[in-house]
């Protein structure tokens, strides 16, 4: 892709991950890390692999090569993406209980999950009166974006989503029987794990959108896109529009909310201090420290300039 330097990779995959190779591989990752220009975040966990990867393409291919070692070529479900930036500072490893945190510890999308839906079907399915649609994503992802006529369940995190489908999911539900249930998410591995969840309580007819929102912007041309808005990712481009560009949200660093441009017009709105959503979170100490942080980052700013024009 013309003028792109960096490709950008996100993935997941559920497998059995034994503890001493989930160290020989991190410890393999952060040697490339050594010798390449490689960021990204990565979790591991006994469930599999979650992360998203930028570098040139050559690095991209090393790291793939090695993953597809360690996870006996198992799908990695991967989306692609491309940046003339970095979109993260480091290489990061986490090694968690879980590569999406849901805190029930007895589902196991391996063995039982719900039925993927290409992006190609997802409009058919959707646009069907027998169908509800479920948004699995985190409130402040969905208040940038999602699709026509979804259920926000209001989450702030994805843990919160079993306790949810517990005390609202029969609600929407015409008939437990033969009400098709689709879920979507980001890149695919929440919905898979929600739709885990449901097929443990008992729920029939559960879809989920393979690859999530990405893949979908990626397949369906705009004229027959259904979704509304942006999608929020979770490193510096903040959310992406419907050709996978750079979208035109920010990050309040004060509360890490997105903030869209009309937002970054209103009173409230202090470059680096506040938002209109963490008004009345920080202390005036709180304040007074992020007022400094962004006047130090204002200053590099300046100063990398300086140097890059000289």
């Amino acid at each position: 892709m013309k003028g792109k330097k960096y490709k950008i990779v996100s993935l997941y995959s559920f497998f059995p991950f034994q503890e001493n190779l989930i160290l020989d591989l991190k410890n393999k990752l952060l040697d490339i890390e050594n010798e390449n220009d490689l960021s990204g975040l990565f979790i591991f966990a006994s469930e599999g692999i979650n992360g998203t990867i930028c570098a040139e393409k050559n690095v991209i291919d090393i790291v793939i090569n090695l993953l597809n070692e360690y996870t006996d070529t198992r799908n990695l479900n991967i989306k692609v993406n491309f940046s003339k930036k970095k979109i993260f500072k480091k290489l990061k490893i986490k090694i968690k209980k879980e590569i999406v945190t849901m805190g029930v510890p007895e589902i196991n999308p391996l063995k039982d999950n719900g039925t993927y839906i290409d992006s190609a079907n997802w409009n058919k399915l959707i646009k069907n009166k027998n169908t509800i649609v479920v948004d699995t994503r985190n409130n402040y992802e969905v208040s940038i974006g999602t699709f026509q006529n979804s259920i926000n369940p209001n989450t702030r995190n994805f843990s919160e989503f079993p306790r949810w489908v517990d005390d609202h999911l029969d609600s929407y539900l015409e008939n437990k029987e033969s009400t098709n249930i689709a879920m979507f998410c980001t890149g695919g591995i929440r919905c898979e794990k929600a739709t885990s969840l449901l097929k443990k309580k008992g729920y029939k007819n559960i879809y989920h959108l393979e690859g999530g929102i990405l893949q979908y912007l990626d397949d369906i041309p705009k004229e027959e896109n259904l979704f509304e808005g942006e999608c929020y990712v979770f490193d510096k481009r903040v959310a992406l529009n419907h050709e996978l560009g750079k979208g035109s949200y920010s990050i309040c660093h004060a509360c890490g909310m997105p903030v869209s441009i009309q937002d970054q017009k209103r009173k409230e709105y202090r470059k680096g201090i506040q938002c209109h959503f963490c008004i009345d979170q920080f202390s005036v100490n709180d304040r007074k420290r992020f007022e400094e942080r962004q006047k130090q980052i204002d200053r590099l700013k300046v100063e990398n300039h300086k140097i890059y024009h000289e």
